[in-house]
């Protein structure tokens, strides 16, 4: 009896400790999201829609382009890279979409009245879509291009993306935080993969030129 009530007693201190530390999350949360969007510098808003706006783009146009050089130059290591580069970008929408689907997070504007929406939004905040989806590009193209000329520009990029949908009310920064290491994440969870699957290409090629 004594070791129930022991247990008891512990499962629900466990619970309420959660409980504590989830709503000083969220109250952390929503004020860093205050901070940001509530005394914005609205001449900015502008900006900030053009470049939370470039995200889908440029990641859809970084894989197209870096393939056609390929097939223009006709190097396979180059084609090769940007399938890596789509791969990516596929993992990250289907991880990002399953967790949106799952947890389904209102947007902080419907939650809090006082957070200016100031750019259109479509589904549930968490993570951030469109900072999961610059991270994925910014990380395989590092990744694949590794030389500080591309890594830091894209990475600048990609946090401007995640700061941006902040600025514009639609997104929480822990929205933003997830969709950095999803995007990341998932990039680097393709680039160890398809070099697995090189590796193992490359052992079969040397397999058969040695037993003809």
């Amino acid at each position: 009896m004594k070791k129930r009530n022991a247990v008891f007693t512990t499962v629900n201190l466990i619970v309420l400790l959660f409980c504590v530390a989830f709503a000083n999350a969220q109250n952390i949360d929503i004020n860093i999201l205050r901070d940001i969007n509530v005394g914005r510098n609205k001449n900015l808003d502008p900006t900030f829609k053009t470049v939370t706006n470039s995200a889908v783009p440029i990641s859809i146009a970084t894989p197209i382009i870096i393939y056609s050089v390929g097939l223009i130059k006709k190097d396979s290591t180059i084609k090769n890279q940007a399938v890596f580069i789509g791969e990516a970008f596929l993992v990250n929408g289907f991880i990002t979409l399953a967790l949106k689907r799952a947890i389904k997070r209102d947007r902080p504007f419907e939650t809090y009245p006082d957070i200016d929406q100031a750019s259109s939004s479509l589904g549930e905040s968490f993570p951030s879509g469109h900072t999961s989806l610059a991270f994925a590009t910014a990380t395989s193209l590092s990744l694949a291009y590794p030389k500080w000329y591309v890594i830091a520009p894209s990475f600048v990029w990609a946090s401007t993306v995640g700061y941006s949908r902040m600025h514009l009310g639609v997104h929480y920064p822990s929205d933003v935080v997830a969709g950095a290491i999803i995007g990341s994440g998932s990039a680097y969870l393709s680039y160890k993969v398809n070099k697995w699957i090189n590796k193992k290409r490359s052992r079969k090629g040397q397999l058969t030129l040695d037993n003809p």
